[in-house]
C-alpha cells in the first residue's frame, strides 16, 4: 500500500483503487469538502504525475475520458483549488509522492489498463439528494427530478416563469461553466422540446453564476444529473465515419504481457519480492 498524508488531503493506493480524502485545512475548497472521499478504481485512470516546485509540488491524476461524470459535466473547467484529482505536496514529502506515482504507474502497466475513453461511467458521481444555492437560484436533484427555484436577484423575465420542476427523462444534456473574469458562469439543463439559445440570465432552465464561493457546488448538481444520463459511448455513431485502422502488436505489447506474467509469478510465490523487483526493473528499462 502507498499513502501520502498532507494538509490538502490524503491519497491511499491499495493496488486496485486510489482513495482520495480531502483535508480539513481551511484552504481546502468547499466543493472538495462537500464531495467528500472519492474512490477511483485503477481502471478509470489514464495516468498520474508529480510536479515539483520550490516550496510545494503537485500530484495530478489523469482520468480516462468519459470515466467520471464530474469531469464530463464540467468539461475539464474545474479550477485548481476545486479539482479533486490534484493534491498539494509539501517539499519534505516529495519522496513519498514519487513513490505513490511509481506504484500507480507499475499497477497500470501490470493490469494493462487502456488509456482510451471509457464505455461507461467508472465513478458513481455525487450522492443524492443534493441541493446548491448560488447565483440567481437554487438547484436541487433527488435522482429523478431537478428543481430550480429563484431568488430576489433573478431577472424579472425569468422569475416570472416560476419554479421549474424538470423530470430526468426530459433532460437531454447538462452544461456547467465557471465565471471567468467579467464573464458570468452558469448551470444549464437542456430540456427536450424546449431548447433555447437565450443567455442563462433569461433562460428559465439555467442558473446564472457570478463567481462567488458557493458557485462550484453547482458542478456537483451537474455531475449527479450527468451520472444518470445516457453515457457518451451510448450515443449513435457519426454517419459516414471512416473505420479506425487497427495497428499490429508491437514489442511494447510483448513487454506489457511479460510484466503481467511476472506479476502472476510473484503473487503465486514463484518469485520472491527481490526477484520480482529485479525482473520488473529489467523489463521497464527496455520500455
Amino acid at each position: 500500500m502507498a499513502e501520502i498524508i498532507q494538509k490538502d488531503g490524503t491519497w491511499t493506493f491499495d493496488g486496485d483503487a486510489l482513495r482520495l480524502t480531502p483535508g480539513r485545512d481551511k484552504n481546502v475548497s468547499l466543493l472538495r469538502k462537500t464531495l467528500g472521499e472519492l474512490t477511483v478504481p485503477l481502471g478509470a485512470l489514464a495516468g498520474i504525475s508529480f510536479e515539483q516546485g520550490k516550496k510545494t509540488g503537485r500530484l495530478r491524476l489523469r482520468l480516462r475520458d468519459s470515466a467520471d461524470p464530474l469531469l464530463q459535466a464540467t468539461g475539464g473547467k474545474l479550477t485548481e483549488p476545486n479539482d479533486p484529482y490534484q493534491l498539494s505536496v509539501e517539499s519534505n514529502r516529495y519522496g513519498v509522492a514519487e513513490y505513490v506515482v511509481d506504484e500507480v504507474r507499475d499497477a497500470l502497466l501490470l493490469d494493462q489498463v487502456p488509456t482510451g475513453p471509457a464505455d461507461g461511467y467508472l465513478l458513481p458521481g455525487p450522492s443524492v439528494p443534493l441541493s446548491a444555492a448560488a447565483g440567481d437560484g437554487t438547484a436541487s436533484f433527488d435522482g429523478e427530478r431537478v428543481r430550480l427555484e429563484w431568488n430576489w436577484k433573478t431577472e424579472d423575465a425569468k422569475a416570472a416563469a416560476g419554479t421549474r420542476d424538470l423530470p430526468l427523462s426530459g433532460i437531454t444534456a447538462v452544461e456547467w461553466h465557471p465565471a471567468v473574469g467579467l464573464e458570468n458562469g452558469y448551470l444549464r439543463f437542456v430540456v427536450r422540446g424546449a431548447e433555447t439559445k437565450a443567455p442563462p440570465k433569461y433562460d428559465p432552465h439555467s442558473v446564472e453564476l457570478w463567481g462567488f464561493k458557493k458557485d462550484p457546488l453547482m458542478a456537483l448538481v451537474a455531475a449527479a444529473v450527468q451520472a444518470r444520463l445516457p453515457h457518451p459511448a451510448a450515443q449513435p455513431p457519426v454517419a459516414d465515419e471512416p473505420p479506425k485502422e487497427e495497428l499490429p502488436p508491437t514489442d511494447h505489447d510483448a513487454l506489457l504481457r511479460r510484466l503481467r506474467e511476472l506479476g502472476d509469478l510473484h503473487q503465486s510465490g514463484v518469485l520472491t519480492d527481490e526477484e520480482f523487483a529485479m525482473a520488473k526493473q529489467a523489463v521497464l528499462k527496455r520500455m
